[in-house]
């Protein structure tokens, strides 16, 4: 692993997948599933319509998500999507040295370098996977993606754990982890001290215009968090699908996806191996992360051809000669590598 940078920002923070498509473009660059949501979760957004006179009433979504994790209501908060919850643990928490391992979603560290925060950087390399001992030991801040976007790794929940120690703030960003049959890594069901889990619903369920999130902390962080977030975050309609997303047959209907993703991502993988590219092993999410020669110049001849990919040299511990792609459908994934084969790859 790479040392702890000096926290100069070098690179787009800012920058994420929806800014690549548009135009008619095959998305191949957003991690959300496509063709959702299914339409029994459709059907209930437009009724929850009826109730928009009256203040949201996060109650009911509130101890949906307890149960489906098997947590206390106390130690949950709904949020607008992650992003808000990022947002929220960067204006209250008062670290002396925030660590961001990387490479990661990179809101994270914009959150928290928008709020006066410095950052530190641990850089992943040997295949992006988790060494806790790579952390300063003084860092009493730290946050970590798992699976991890957009290497597409799962770190065990040991090496998480091994991260825990008092006066330290462990985040854990799971907002992929409903993509890993069964979640054998989830902290979510285990909350060890100091552990914050955070988690979204706009990958697996395509609600990404909606904003519907959550994080899992001990109940005094929780409340000090709830205080700090503006009254009614949460919309009815967002409500209702956390709700509705938490009941046994939508996660049943999540965990069959899941196997069927993993599936087609591990031939995905393979296909691209096989043309001779350096995919990030053991993926798990719903992306791989590959090192292509020229990286942002075959993404250039693919928008030409009507797909867009996901730059990444917007990550930190990446660079120009890395892509992230989106795992489709079988018959979209084998459209994307004719496209490749065209173009020499």
């Amino acid at each position: 692993m790479a040392p702890p940078e000096d926290g100069a920002d070098e690179v787009d923070l800012r920058h994420h997948g929806d800014a690549e498509v548009g135009g008619g473009l095959a998305d191949f660059a957003v991690n959300v599933r496509t063709g959702m949501p299914p339409a029994w979760l459709a059907d209930r957004l437009r009724a929850s319509v009826a109730d928009l006179a009256g203040y949201p009433d996060p109650r009911p979504a509130r101890r949906a998500v307890a149960r489906r994790h098997a947590r206390a209501a106390e130690e949950v908060l709904l949020t607008a999507g992650a992003a808000e919850a990022f947002v929220l643990l960067a204006r209250v928490l008062t670290p002396r040295k925030a660590v961001v391992v990387h490479p990661q979603f990179t809101e994270p560290e914009a959150a928290l370098r928008s709020a006066g925060h410095a950052v530190e950087r641990v850089v992943l390399t040997k295949d992006f996977t988790l060494d806790p001992a790579a952390v300063p030991d003084d860092a009493d801040l730290v946050v970590v993606g798992n699976p991890t976007n957009p290497t597409s790794v799962l770190h065990p929940a040991a090496a998480i754990t091994a991260l825990a120690r008092p006066g330290r703030t462990v985040v854990v960003d799971e907002a992929f982890m409903d993509c890993v049959p069964g979640e054998p890594e989830t902290l979510a069901t285990r909350l060890p001290a100091g552990i914050v889990v955070i988690r979204s619903l706009t990958k697996t369920w395509g609600l990404a215009g909606l904003r519907a999130g959550y994080l899992l902390a001990d109940p005094y962080l929780v409340s000090r968090l709830a205080d700090a977030q503006p009254l009614w975050a949460v919309s009815t309609p967002a409500l209702v699908a956390i709700e509705a997303c938490c009941e046994p047959a939508a996660i049943a209907e999540a965990a069959a996806w899941a196997a069927d993703l993993a599936a087609e991502r591990d031939r995905l993988a393979g296909e691209l191996t096989a043309r001779g590219l350096y995919v990030v092993p053991e993926a798990r999410a719903s992306f791989l992360c590959l090192r292509v020669p020229d990286a942002l110049g075959i993404r250039a001849l693919l928008r030409q051809r009507g797909y867009a990919v996901r730059r990444g040299d917007t990550f930190p511990g990446l660079g120009t000669d890395w892509l992230r792609i989106a795992v489709r459908d079988r018959p979209s994934n084998d459209a994307l590598l004719e496209v490749l084969g065209e173009l020499g790859i």
